[in-house]
């Protein structure tokens, strides 16, 4: 193989067999997500294929409809494999578009201080510091909690909880390269402000959010199943996560545990593997932290 900084750092990932596992992991998971409605036997959206006396059965029971059911129902009769494969599909979608707007704005408002500076600077990383110093949990429920159920709703509240990580680490990015000569020269030319933030100053910023965001968008998806599980996510007619391990809450001490912990594994894999990958993707970016 050709050598590259691409193809170097595969190969000290790689090395990580612990990483290697995640990424297969995350892989694997976001493969099944993606090809959901091919792999699985039922359609827990489609209310025609629910059988509400096929609800609560345990795993490897034969539904009305022919097929086993290997990880039991659910209490409104959704084969609980299904539900979870798409309950991952709706976790990523959620994850990734949150993530990823939040990315856009923390980088346009962190970029943007750093290089204005003066009193902008101070009054809006002020405004970051101090949602900083709440739980973005906390956050995250007010705002889900005002707006109401819904996926856009949810997608809004967890934009607004996120987007001040990202400001803080493109701000504290984006200050030490103003001050370079490069951005210097660049100023002095003179290149407009909006080109100098967008072709020297953001993309030598990029890597410290790259971590960032691997870590935010396990981060988004605890936070959908929490708030889901708390009854301000996504509603009962969607199954995620949350919602899933909700609905199985109440069947636990009557012996009935496969509705809320297989959830609960599939959403603790999914996170763990990603911060793995998150955290060794940060450790070759920045070997100074490196434990």
């Amino acid at each position: 193989m050709r050598d590259t900084p691409f193809s170097r750092f595969l190969e000290e990932f790689r090395r990580n067999k612990v990483a290697a596992g995640a990424a297969i992991v995350v892989g694997v998971i976001v493969f099944i997500a993606l090809i959901a409605p091919l792999v699985t036997p039922q359609d827990p959206y489609d209310l025609a294929h629910l059988v509400l006396r096929d609800a609560r059965r345990p795993p490897g029971y034969v539904g009305t409809g022919g097929y086993t059911h290997w990880l039991g129902t659910d209490s409104q009769g959704r084969d609980l494999l299904s539900a979870i494969i798409y309950g991952l599909r709706i976790s990523l979608q959620m994850g990734v578009i949150a993530g990823g707007v939040a990315l856009v704005i923390g980088a346009v408002v962190g970029c943007a201080a750093a290089y204005i500076g003066g009193r902008f600077e101070s009054l809006v990383m002020r405004i970051v510091d101090l949602q900083l110093s709440f739980p973005a949990i906390l956050l995250a429920f007010v705002i889900a909690a005002v707006l109401g159920q819904g996926r856009y709703q949810l997608i809004l509240a967890l934009i607004f909880a996120q987007y001040a990580y990202f400001a803080r680490t493109a701000h504290g990015a984006a200050s030490a390269e103003r001050q370079k000569d490069y951005v210097e020269a660049a100023l002095s030319i003179p290149l407009s402000p909006l080109r100098v933030v967008l072709r020297h100053i953001l993309p030598n910023s990029l890597p410290p959010l790259i971590v960032v965001a691997t870590v935010q968008v396990a981060s988004a998806i605890s936070l959908e199943a929490t708030l889901s599980f708390l009854g301000v996510g996504l509603p009962p007619t969607e199954p995620s996560l949350g919602m899933l391990i909700a609905n199985g809450f109440q069947y636990l001490l009557s012996g009935r545990y496969w509705i809320s912990i297989y959830p609960g594994v599939a959403l603790i894999l999914f996170i763990v593997s990603l911060n793995l990958v998150g955290d060794q993707i940060r450790d070759q970016l920045n070997p100074r932290l490196r434990r």
